[in-house]
């Protein structure tokens, strides 16, 4: 048998190469074990892309969630104006309306009214009218006139002013000069009127049938009186010539 060289409680002594054998073994041994517990490559990239994303996510939604309530909180305020403009467009065509509705109720008043104020104005230029001429009337009546012929043609103008009959004091003073030189009592006994039986008399030397029938209300049915006779006279000188101023001779 051979002999046993070891020494119990030695271990054999190691070389040099020995304990870079174990030393590589060891190492190898770690890095198999350090690969098998990380993950892979591809992993790990797609873990690290993944949490450096998540925050870029997670800021981005507040974001979108402003932009939102900003874009709702304008189309609120739009239809709020579009409410606000269409009140206001309401309230112009009511206010119009209104106003036109005012109008036509101020026309309508004015047309109704205004018939009634002509009818007013006519009876009150209907009434100025008739006391105008109550007055002249009266005026006429109370008037006093000489008592002569100045003062009867003057009396026999006015009546005959009053009855629109023309004539002027020149055309009457004329006419009775020439047919009886102002004698209201002067009677023609010679010519054909005379022949006949009616008899011119006054002072236009009128016979009876022309007097009554040319009479002017007012005067005297007593031929021989001045102012009746004057102003009958007058009256059928309008009717057949149109006014005593046209005579210049026998009428």
């Amino acid at each position: 048998m051979t002999k046993n060289t070891r020494t119990p409680g030695h271990s054999p002594k190691l070389t040099k190469l020995h304990k870079l054998s174990v030393a590589g073994v060891a190492t190898l041994g770690a890095a198999t074990l350090a690969f098998s517990l990380a993950p892979s490559h591809t992993q790990t990239t797609t873990s690290d892309a993944a949490i450096s994303a998540a925050p870029v996510a997670f800021s981005q939604q507040p974001i979108k969630n402003v932009q939102a309530s900003v874009t709702d909180q304008q189309a609120g305020a739009s239809l709020k104006t579009q409410a606000i403009e269409a009140k206001k467009k309401s309230a112009d065509a009511a206010a119009k309306k209104a106003a036109d509705n005012v109008r036509k109720v101020q026309a309508a008043s004015r047309s109704v009214q205004r018939p009634a104020i002509e009818t007013v104005a006519m009876k009150t230029v209907a009434m100025k009218t008739y006391a105008t001429k109550t007055y002249a009337a009266k005026t006429a009546a109370t008037k006093t006139y000489a008592n002569n012929l100045d003062g009867w043609i003057r009396q026999s103008l006015d009546i005959m002013k009053r009855r629109g009959i023309p004539g002027s004091y020149n055309g009457l003073h004329r006419n009775i000069m020439r047919e009886s030189s102002g004698n209201p009592m002067a009677i023609n006994g010679w010519d054909i009127n005379a022949i006949n039986g009616i008899p011119s008399k006054g002072l236009l030397q009128v016979i009876q049938p022309t007097f009554n029938a040319y009479h002017v209300p007012g005067t005297s049915w007593n031929i021989y009186d001045p102012v009746a006779n004057i102003t009958a006279a007058a009256n059928y000188a309008a009717d057949k010539y149109g006014s005593m101023d046209n005579v210049n001779s026998a009428y």
